[in-house]
C-alpha cells in the first residue's frame, strides 16, 4: 500500500481557485445572456443570483476597463478575464506542483 495524497484534499488551493474563477467567469457569461431578457431592476431570483454572484467582480472590472467599453459589455469583459486569470493560475500551479497530475491518480 502507498502512501499517495488526497486527490481533493491534497490539492484544495487549485481546486478553490481554478473552480471560484468559473464560477465567476460562468456567470459573468450567463449575466451578458440574461441581461438581454431580464430589466435591470427585476426582482427574478435568477437575475439576483447571477447579480449577488458577479456585482463585486464587474465593479473591480470597471476599475480596470477602459471607460470606452459600454455597461451592456462588461459582463462579457468580465468573463474573458475571468477566463483569462483562471488559465493562468492553472498554469502557475502547475508549474509550482501545487495541482494534480495524472501520475498521482490511482489507475484500476
Amino acid at each position: 500500500m502507498t502512501s499517495e495524497p488526497h486527490f481533493i484534499l491534497s490539492y484544495l488551493p487549485f481546486w478553490v481557485v481554478t473552480y471560484g474563477l468559473a464560477v465567476l467567469a460562468w456567470t459573468s457569461a450567463g449575466r451578458f445572456l440574461l441581461q438581454v431578457m431580464v430589466a435591470p431592476d427585476s426582482r427574478n431570483y435568477i437575475w439576483r443570483g447571477f447579480r449577488f454572484l458577479t456585482d463585486w467582480w464587474l465593479a473591480a472590472i470597471r476599475f480596470v476597463t477602459p471607460l470606452y467599453v459600454l455597461p451592456f459589455y462588461l459582463p462579457l469583459v468580465a468573463a474573458f478575464w475571468a477566463f483569462l486569470l483562471r488559465y493562468i493560475a492553472t498554469l502557475a500551479m502547475f508549474a509550482m506542483g501545487l495541482a494534480p497530475r495524472l501520475s498521482t491518480m490511482q489507475g484500476g
